[in-house]
């Protein structure tokens, strides 16, 4: 008898349920009966086809002639440029102080003719130097082709990315001293 109150309880709860939402079960069965899903075909898969990658032909990328100058590897120093190809160990032995720093970071400060002989003075850091016109200034193998009491005008030796070594002429202007007007 203990047994039988549970199975009639849920036979009871069962019938109540299905009476209960009968007329929702219908509304969902008359609003539905025309869909249809409507979901595109996919498209054909292509097969996948290598395409043969040929480096026979392509400079190598890691080789050391396109990240180092000729002349700095030993080479004969005949690269593509000729006379334009800058001396590396020529600045090596050189090593001065003013070839270490970018040309920005480089200051005009002075003028001065000494002998008939003008000479700019320019400061690096807290560095003061005398430059003539011939001395080498700059890390792009710059050097002094004209010095006036406004300017130093020097011709460089720039690499492009194909390795080709050409000129350009820059300048270093005289800095204005703080607090003076111009």
């Amino acid at each position: 008898m203990r047994h039988l109150y549970p199975i009639a309880l849920c036979v009871a709860l069962v019938a109540c349920g299905n009476e209960e939402h009968e007329d929702l079960r219908n509304w969902m069965h008359e609003n539905t009966k025309d869909l249809k899903g409507n979901v595109p075909k996919l498209p054909p898969v292509i097969p996948y086809q290598p395409v043969p990658y040929v480096t026979d032909t392509l400079m190598d990328p890691f080789n050391a002639a396109k990240i180092e100058p000729e002349s700095k590897r030993g080479g004969s120093g005949t690269g593509k440029a000729g006379a334009l190809q800058p001396n590396f160990e020529a600045r090596d032995l050189r090593n001065s102080l003013l070839e270490k720093y970018p040309l920005e970071s480089l200051k005009m400060i002075g003028y001065l003719n000494v002998g008939k002989q003008p000479l700019a003075v320019i400061q690096v850091e807290q560095h003061v130097k005398q430059v003539k016109i011939g001395d080498y200034i700059g890390q792009d193998f710059g050097i002094v082709t004209q010095i006036t009491e406004q300017e130093v005008t020097l011709r460089e030796l720039i690499q492009d990315s194909a390795g080709d070594w050409s000129e350009r002429t820059s300048t270093l202007q005289m800095q204005a001293k703080e607090g003076s007007k111009k």
